[in-house]
């Protein structure tokens, strides 16, 4: 069997942060959508259908076309339940999920969850949607290459709008802990001089580099440390939490639950309920909460994000591409930022503000609710950052992480000024 992901419609709920990245590598809890996906199937994936102008940086791997492909939407993740039920499906048969309506009763339209198709049916679907930008035809091909459904009665666990990410990023954190089977600090030999509350819901991998004094408490949740990461001198951590591989918290830091700082990434001062994609800073005092960092984003020392209401009141979040408010529910929000983002010193995220790909914010007042791609941000207003310069920033940034700025990727980020610059978003 191989693995293969597709989004609907719906999947564009999730940008800015997948103007850049197809919805299954969103990072919630400890590991992406797809890494989750991996270990509780234990396949590797093969394929995806996503927006055109990504595919050339996220397929490649080909499908064998003489072995099954199980294709899954990536808005839903992964458990005991839905995993059988992956796993009963035959070929040419699909499943679907209908959500229930407020009042119990069952919605009308049905969302595909996943099918099982041949190898060269599964090639065949990909040639009919390539170059094509329309999630709805790429879920109709699917289905139409399926012979037979069958409904999932079980309670699904899905993404459907962008702050889906942060309501679950704790429980999927407890999920994550408990699937990657992990040897609690019990079994380690601790350094010295470290304040630790329910070390068996601590992890530390012995390649992590712990400083005098850190204080690790898992008493709401577990702690997850991976390879490589370094918490400096007086840190304090809260779980449920997940510092991923290579990242590094800066002395003194206050990481409260909910949060994940994923692979090298530098978190310092105030931070909570809050999900950092790689390779993105925060190095510095400043408070940020309940906010969704992108890749390779920087934020000035002391910028702060406002997460709550001085009326306290809901908030309310505009949809990236149709700019409909959305009443989420919620008092706490704080901001978006997407891939190479930068906020400037003592920034001023405002509550709910979404911020585009490769935009500079440098206001000395809050920010407005929309900030589109590369936006150069200033009190004397907001101009079209310059693509030349862009690619110098975001070039240098990258190969100070040793990561190479192939031309694969400056074509996304082509596309999406170009866009930008079309559609003021």
């Amino acid at each position: 069997m191989q693995l293969c992901f597709f989004s609907d419609v719906e999947g564009q709920r999730f940008d800015p942060l997948t103007l850049t990245r197809p919805v299954e590598d969103l990072r919630v809890g400890i590991l992406t959508v797809q890494d989750k996906w991996e270990q509780w199937l234990h396949l590797t994936t093969k394929a995806r259908i996503c927006r055109p102008y990504l595919t050339p940086l996220y397929n490649d791997s080909t499908i064998q076309p003489d072995h099954d492909c199980l294709w899954i939407n990536a808005r839903f993740l992964p458990d005991h339940s839905l995993t059988e039920q992956l796993k009963s499906l035959l070929t040419g048969q699909a499943l679907t999920y209908s959500t229930a309506n407020r009042d119990g009763t069952e919605a009308e339209n049905s969302e595909l969850v996943a099918v099982v198709l041949s190898g060269q049916q599964s090639l065949d679907c990909q040639l009919e949607c390539e170059g094509i930008n329309d999630p709805a035809h790429w879920v109709q091909a699917l289905l139409s290459a399926s012979e037979s459904s069958k409904k999932y009665t079980g309670k699904a666990k899905k993404l459907d709008y962008l702050w889906d990410l942060l309501q679950f990023n704790s429980s999927e954190i407890e999920a994550d802990f408990g699937l990657i089977s992990l040897p609690t600090v019990e079994e380690h030999d601790l350094r010295t001089n470290l304040h630790v509350m329910h070390p068996e819901r601590i992890f530390v991998h012995p390649s992590a580099h712990l400083e005098p004094g850190v204080i690790l408490v898992a008493e709401d949740g577990p702690i997850y440390i991976g390879a490589g990461a370094t918490i400096e001198a007086g840190s304090i951590l809260k779980g449920p939490l997940a510092i991923c591989e290579g990242a590094v918290t800066k002395m003194g830091c206050r990481i409260y639950g909910g949060t994940t700082i994923g692979p090298v990434s530098k978190v310092g001062g105030e931070v909570s309920n809050t999900i950092f994609h790689s390779y993105s800073n925060k190095a510095h005092d400043g408070y940020m909460g309940n906010s969704l960092v992108g890749q390779w984003c920087n934020m000035g020392a002391d910028s702060n994000t406002s997460n709550l209401k001085t009326n306290y009141g809901l908030i309310y979040l505009e949809d990236w591409n149709t700019r409909q408010a959305y009443d989420i529910g919620f008092q706490f929000f704080g901001s978006v930022l997407g891939d190479h983002s930068k906020t400037a010193i003592n920034a001023m995220l405002n509550t709910g503000t979404m911020c585009g790909v490769c935009s500079n914010i440098f206001l000395s007042q809050f920010t407005p609710k929309h900030i589109p791609s590369f936006s150069w941000l200033t009190d004397a207003g907001n101009s079209t950052y310059r693509f030349d310069k862009a690619v110098e920033a975001m070039k240098a940034m990258m190969a100070r992480r040793d990561i190479e700025f192939k031309p694969g990727y400056q074509n996304m980020m082509k596309y999406l000024f170009d866009q930008a610059t079309l559609n003021d978003c």
